[in-house]
């Protein structure tokens, strides 16, 4: 039998059965070192703040949303953020190296995904549009919980919320008492086919009810990584990772605090082997031709915020952030003539917003005012194979010596009707953007240019949620959203050979989406569970176009706004509780997406759209112990194959077999051990059948068998 057809019965067997993860996934109070966890997975998270930007019952929410709790980091023992998320609906976790994860919400990636700090943007005015590696900068051991929206949320986070927001919530002390109290923790993973190590001590200190302090770090050596079957060691995967996390809260009245927090990530030689000689050739791939590629990632992030809620007056609660971001990275490339290239992108980015709530008799209201600004350096240097200088750009991959700024502002209202079993939320938000890029390389001539523009836009977003029965067991939720993603300075000034050789392109307009999405989610005690459809139209979509010309044996492309199309698609999750120790849960995504796009003269061509997630099902088995002190579970995930590719997927030949990527299964066992009330042990055979895979659109292939433990001590 063909092996989508063995997957799509498997997946069928497997939603029969009802073995599927929540909507919005069990969420624990926060870590406290030295606290012990019984993990249970049948409590609700008490509340979601990223969908409306107001604390809610996750059940209440208008949206298709889930969380990655700390329990179910330590669970699954992924090695970074991005792979936290590997097991949530709609989500492909594309990996062009083993150190630069991608993931794809609904189809979209790069810039087209938002991804937030404490409700910070990570993302600046130098993101790309395809695969990069900005999400793996977050160490996911600084994490308290993952919130994910999936679909447009553009209304109340801006430009680039277009498949989906995710918002890292770190970990902070939280502890009330009085007098001083301090506690601490260690946790170390071993895993067997990264060959890694890693390391996290962490310490929590508070006074009073007034002061409390979180401090971790965390080091991570992470060897070449071995895939399934006969790949074996994919060489130059491995790096090294060294990351910091602080945070302090001081509480001015049990009402109001401020908070201080702060984060530094250093990454060190992350290759991008598919371009290199030291590509896998699997499943008829081809190698590039390049002797090195290799990235360093810089990330440090200071934010100050002051929170207060259950006010008297007009204003029931006021939340208050200012932030300095910087993002850095380099690119050492050696090609084939050992001509090395250095490439470099420093990106400063102040970040200012105000939000406000207030109740009224016409519904809660929500809004506030944004504003961030990138400062942008980025350089380009080659060097001929006897050291000596050959060449100095007037800028690197995007413009030097520009600013970027984002000034939006937003209202969103919830209206409850019928004895608030029916709520109307009405929401919109004029956005800014603004470029000023002062060092670019004219393409023609090789002189400086400049491009000084900018571009506004209103949109707005309507969403219903209908609660079927008093007893809030079935709830119907829907609506529309619009989202908009304005041009960043990689649209239109990004100078790189990757895709061909790319020039810029200062006359692109911004992007617009609009989603439909309807579902139905059920919650009782032993029972949760939801079914949702989606279909997201874009139009003026930036894509690449060739010109015609060429740069040696490359094209030579420019962006236009000549995409337009639609994806659409079927989420369904549950989670079922059969008995008081045993849980079934998973979750199964299907979707579909095509692109009409401008071809060489003016042709207009309609494919699919690029890196589509395949028909994908995530489900397991869980036992936890009763009084929480030993659990064991199976999962597996069935990836239908993916030979539905684009043009440029086609071209990808070092990422992406010819005819598709192979559909594949892959089971885990994983076990816990909680000896004492301060120790936890956790052990996991991953892939144990050796299943040599990857996932669509990747540059590496994905473990093979791998044992991983985590040991952890709170004191």
């Amino acid at each position: 039998m063909h092996m989508s057809k063995i997957l799509t019965s498997i997946g069928v067997i497997a939603l029969v059965a009802c073995v599927v993860r929540p909507a919005a996934q069990s969420a624990p109070e926060p870590a406290i070192a030295g606290e012990s966890r019984t993990n249970e997975v049948a409590e609700l998270p008490p509340m979601f703040v990223t969908a409306t930007r107001t604390e809610q019952d996750p059940f209440t929410l208008p949206y298709s949303v889930s969380d990655v709790s700390v329990a179910d980091i330590e669970h699954q023992m992924p090695r970074t953020t991005p792979e936290a998320l590997r097991e949530q609906p709609s989500v492909m976790l594309q990996k062009t190296g083993h150190g630069q994860s991608s993931p794809y919400l609904r189809g979209f990636t790069g810039f087209r995904t938002l991804m937030l700090i404490d409700g910070i943007r990570l993302n600046n005015s130098t993101y790309r549009d395809g695969p990069n590696q900005y999400w793996s900068t977050i160490d996911v051991y600084s994490l308290d919980r993952l919130e994910v929206v999936r679909g447009p949320s553009s209304v109340l986070y801006g430009s680039d919320a277009v498949g989906g927001t995710v918002n890292a919530i770190t970990r902070g002390r939280r502890d009330d008492g009085s007098g001083f109290d301090w506690n601490g923790g260690a946790l170390y993973r071993f895993s067997s086919a990264e060959d890694s190590h890693t390391a996290h001590p962490e310490v929590s200190a508070q006074y009073n009810e007034k002061l409390g302090v979180h401090v971790g770090g965390s080091y991570k050596s992470f060897g070449d990584l071995r895939g399934g079957g006969g790949v074996g060691r994919q060489p130059k995967t491995g790096y090294d990772e060294y990351d910091f996390d602080a945070k302090a809260e001081y509480f001015l009245a049990p009402n109001s605090r401020l908070v201080y927090g702060h984060q530094t990530v250093r990454m060190d030689d992350a290759w991008r082997t598919h371009s290199t000689i030291y590509g896998v050739l699997w499943e008829g791939t081809t190698r590039g031709t390049d002797l090195k590629r290799a990235f360093d990632q810089d990330r440090d992030l200071d934010y100050v915020q002051y929170h207060a809620d259950s006010l008297e007056g007009f204003v029931d609660e006021v939340h208050f952030s200012v932030s300095r971001h910087y993002q850095g990275e380099i690119e050492d490339r050696v090609r084939s003539n050992r001509r090395q290239e250095l490439q470099t992108v420093n990106v400063d980015t102040l970040g200012v917003s105000m939000q406000l709530e207030s109740p009224s008799p016409v519904g809660r209201w929500v809004y506030g005012a944004e504003y961030y600004r990138d400062w942008v350096d980025s350089s380009y240097r080659a060097y001929d194979a006897d050291g000596s200088l050959a060449a100095v750009r007037v800028q690197g991959p995007v413009a030097d010596d520009a600013t970027y700024d984002l000034v939006g502002g937003y209202v969103e209202n919830q209206l409850p009707f019928a004895d608030e079993r029916l709520v109307l939320t009405l929401g919109g938000r004029y956005n800014l953007a603004q470029v000023d890029a002062n060092k670019i390389r004219d393409p023609s001539s090789g002189e400086t240019f400049s491009i000084e523009e900018s571009w506004d836009q209103l949109i707005g977003s309507g969403r219903l949620l209908f609660h079927v029965d008093p007893e809030q067991h079935l709830a119907l939720f829907g609506g529309a959203s619009q989202g908009f993603r304005a041009p960043n300075l990689s649209d239109l000034t990004r100078w790189d050979a990757d895709w061909g050789q790319e020039i810029p392109s200062p006359n692109v307009e911004p992007e617009t989406f609009l989603s439909l999405e309807g579902g139905a989610r059920v919650q009782y005690e032993r029972v949760q569970a939801e079914a949702v459809y989606f279909h997201t139209l874009f139009d003026d979509m930036i894509v690449r176009v060739p010109t015609g010309e060429m740069a040696g044996a490359i094209p030579i492309v420019i962006k236009e706004n000549s995409g337009e199309g639609h994806v659409h698609g079927v989420e369904l999750s549950a989670s079922v509780k059969v008995h008081r120790d045993w849980t079934l849960w998973g979750n199964f995504t299907w979707m579909r997406g095509e692109l009409d796009r401008e071809d060489l003269g003016g042709v207009t061509i309609t494919e699919p759209l690029s890196r589509l997630m395949p028909m994908t099902v995530n489900s397991g088995i869980r036992w936890q112990h009763p009084k929480g002190r030993v659990w064991a579970e199976f999962s597996a995930t069935f990836a239908e194959e993916q030979d539905r590719l684009a043009a440029n997927d086609k071209l990808d030949t070092q990422r992406i077999p010819v005819g598709g990527t192979p559909g594949y299964a892959v089971c885990h066992l994983r076990a816990g051990w909680n000896p004492s009330r301060n120790v936890s042990l956790i052990a996991a055979l991953e892939n144990s059948t050796d299943e040599d895979y990857r996932i669509h659109g990747s540059g590496v292939n994905e473990a093979g068998r791998n044992f991983v433990v985590t040991a952890r001590v709170q004191f």
